[in-house]
Order: C-alpha cells, then sequence, then structure tokens
C-alpha cells in the first residue's frame, strides 16, 4: 500500500504539474518555460522565498537556527532529452523530437513536493535550500549551482534519481562513488581529397579512423566489468566491438574503465572520390576522474602518431565533461536512516550505477549524496523509448528530503 505524506488536494497538484511539465519538455539551456512554471507553483503555493539566477533558480525556507546549523539544500533538474515521444500518454510532449526521457519532470515536482512540505513541519529549524538546476543532460548546469553552495555556506546537499531495476519505491544509496566520471571526445583527421582511381595522389584519413576505433578497444580491455554485463537500469558494458574484455571480473567501486565508439563520419557514397576528412567519437567513462585522464591522453598520443604515420593533420574537442559522483559515507547513511524511519525499503546497491550524472560538482563543494528511487523492477530504464516517469514514487524522494532536513 502507498504512504501519503501530502493531502489529497497537493497530490493533484503535484500530478498536474509533473504532467504539464512532462508535456512541454525543453532540451539543455532552453528551460526558461519550465523555470517559470516551477517558480509560479511554489510562489502560488508556498511562501518560500524564490531567486532567479539565469538559467536556474532556487527558493529557500529561513527558519531561527537556535543550534547554529549550517544550511541544507536538496537538488533537482529540470532538462529533457533531444529525443522523440514514442508512446501515448494523454499528457505527452507537445515539443517535435524532444521528451522527458530521464524522469527531470518527476525529479522537480517532487522538489516542489519538499516545497509544499517544509512550512508546516515544526522540527525543521535551519535553513534550506530547494535548487532547481537547469542543463544536467549535458553537464553544463551543475558547476555554477555548485558554486552557489560553497558561497552560501551549505552544510549539506542532497539529490535524487529514479532507477529503474530495483522494487518501486525502494531506496537504494552508496557510500562512495555512485556514478561515474565521463567525457565525449571527438578526433579529427584532415587529409587530402582526390579521386578513388588515384588514391595514391590523396591522403585518406580512413585507415587513421580504423586503427583509432582498434586502439580504444585495446585500451578499454583494461577495464574489469565483463561485457555486457547488466546493471539494474538496463545498463551495459561498452568495450570497442562488445567483446568480454581481458581480467573480467566483478566491478569494484572504482574499477570502471569503458570507452564507447558513438560515432564515426567519413565521406560518402561517391565512389568517385577518395575522401579527405572524417571524425570519430568517443565515450570514456571511469570510476576514477584520474583513470579517465589517462584514457585521454593515450588517445590523443594515439591521435598525433597515426596522423604522422599517414600525412594527415588532427584536432581534438571535448563534449559533456562530467565529474565522478562521489557520496560522503556519514551522508549516505543519513540518508538510509531516513528512509528506514519512514519505512521505506533500503536495498543494497552493490555497483555504481555508470550513467553519469553533474552532481559530482556539488559534492566537490560540500558533503551530501545521492540516492535513487526504485520505479520497478521491470518499469523501462530512463532513456528508453518506452520510460515515464512512475508517478507512484512522487512522494517517496520529497518524505526522505523532509527528514534529512529535519536532521
Amino acid at each position: 500500500m502507498a504512504m501519503h505524506f501530502l493531502t489529497e488536494e497537493e497530490r493533484r497538484k503535484l500530478l498536474v504539474l509533473r504532467h504539464t511539465l512532462h508535456a512541454h519538455p525543453e532540451r539543455s539551456g532552453e528551460e526558461r518555460e519550465t523555470k517559470r512554471r516551477l517558480m509560479e507553483f511554489l510562489r502560488e503555493n508556498t511562501s518560500l522565498r524564490l531567486v532567479e539566477r539565469e538559467s536556474w533558480f532556487y527558493a529557500v525556507l529561513t527558519r531561527e537556527n537556535k543550534d547554529r546549523r549550517p544550511p541544507i539544500a536538496f537538488r533537482a533538474d529540470m532538462d529533457a532529452l533531444p529525443v522523440p515521444e514514442t508512446i501515448d500518454l494523454p499528457y505527452g510532449s507537445t515539443v517535435a523530437g524532444t521528451a522527458h526521457k530521464c524522469g527531470h519532470d518527476g525529479h522537480s515536482a517532487c522538489l516542489a513536493a519538499l516545497g509544499l512540505m517544509l512550512e508546516g513541519d515544526p522540527r525543521i529549524r535551519r535553513t534550506v535550500y530547494l535548487v532547481f538546476q537547469a542543463a544536467e543532460e549535458t553537464g553544463r548546469g551543475g558547476k555554477a549551482c555548485a558554486d552557489f553552495l560553497r558561497e552560501a555556506g551549505i552544510g549539506e546537499v542532497y539529490a535524487f534519481h529514479n532507477l529503474s531495476g530495483y522494487p518501486e519505491n525502494a531506496v537504494m544509496v552508496r557510500d562512495t562513488l555512485s556514478q561515474c566520471a565521463s567525457r565525449g571526445l571527438t578526433f579529427h583527421f584532415f587529409g587530402k581529397k582526390c579521386h578513388a582511381g588515384e588514391p595514391e595522389d590523396g591522403r585518406n584519413p580512413g585507415p587513421a579512423l580504423a586503427r583509432m576505433e582498434l586502439f580504444a578497444e585495446e585500451l578499454a580491455a583494461g577495464g574489469r566489468v565483463p561485457a555486457g554485463s547488466r546493471l539494474p537500469g538496463g545498463n551495459e558494458r561498452s568495450v570497442g566491438n562488445g567483446e568480454e574484455s581481458a581480467g573480467a571480473g566483478k566491478a569494484q567501486a572504482g574499477d570502471l574503465r569503458l570507452v564507447t565508439l558513438v560515432g564515426m563520419n567519413e565521406g560518402g557514397k561517391d565512389f568517385g572520390i577518395s575522401p579527405g576528412e572524417g571524425e570519430i567519437s568517443f565515450t570514456l567513462r571511469a570510476g576514477r576522474e584520474d583513470e579517465m585522464a589517462e584514457m585521454e591522453s593515450l588517445l590523443r598520443g594515439e591521435a598525433e602518431k597515426l596522423s604522422c604515420r599517414y600525412g594527415l593533420t588532427s584536432s581534438c574537442s571535448v563534449s559533456d565533461p562530467f565529474p565522478a559522483t562521489v557520496n560522503d559515507p556519514e551522508c549516505a547513511e543519513k540518508v538510509r536512516r531516513a528512509a528506514s524511519s519512514l519505512g521505506f525499503r533500503v536495498v543494497p546497491m552493490e555497483n555504481p550505477w555508470r550513467p553519469s550524472e553533474d552532481f559530482g560538482w556539488y559534492l566537490k563543494s560540500c558533503p551530501g549524496a545521492i540516492f535513487y528511487v526504485g520505479n520497478g523492477e521491470n518499469w523501462p530504464a530512463p532513456h528508453e523509448p518506452e520510460y515515464d516517469f512512475n508517478d507512484r514514487i512522487l512522494e517517496t524522494a520529497p518524505a526522505v528530503f523532509l527528514r534529512l532536513a529535519e536532521g
């Protein structure tokens, strides 16, 4: 039986809010109407102080702090993905090619729910910040918010993500590494175009692209996660052509080392032309940021060697950099105690969730933790075409947040 921490009217308002956000998704860096709707909801339903900060905003509850405890903060993301709505929903996306396929509409609605719950709780005796962040999917939104936390003297910060493959409304949290560091690298190779009948007159970058992929596959083979192994949420190991890596075994917290080919482009179907430029893109992912930096350095070095070998010039660009998300063990334990005290099932999470999360920037600014709320063991995973946020978990995260705020 579902537990309720909100009134029936509050639950109705939150469902309307979540579905409205879902119907009007906005991509990373474009969340103007999403921000406006959330601020309007809080303005109409609470007396929290709202502060707008360019692409994001925060709400503040100020209480007399007799214990001199530092403020506590909670964060939600607001952006949608550049993918189409593929399921029939009465509140389906009205924006072509854009949909909330990661559940940030639900994350924002949950943080708004905390706003409804805060003011009526006399046990809260310190300042509470609710941070509504933009551009999580690209990794560009977290740093500015994290810098603000440092400026504001925040003592602890928490966030949650919905996660499939676990029991509905279960709570999961890890003591240290929770989500991996990652970044995208694109290597551009430039040679000389020529007639396909006289390839010796040109410099085709195809061999360099092929050897970059082979090198990346060998580099990924240093990882210790079996190829094709599934973590809850449906995320699979990627190592070049998908074969099992050397030395594969049970994954440990800092042992993830993935290089995933995400794109390769050269020429077209003009059979009379040998192309003169091409590019190849990888996503690097690791449990430790120093290990990811080492992989990047090795890939850059290989690109330089191949450029010399084939008479090419090359460049490299970086996209979507994410730090590792590393929970503070004491804060993770507070999450477990809070969830248990509310009657929620706390389920162990053996491995980190490999998709990256820019909440890692927050955890560089102050202690904190990200936890996960189960969508259901068979619920479609975030980013899958069939996914939609599970409305039956709307009250779980805000209840845990509230207990954390109470201390």
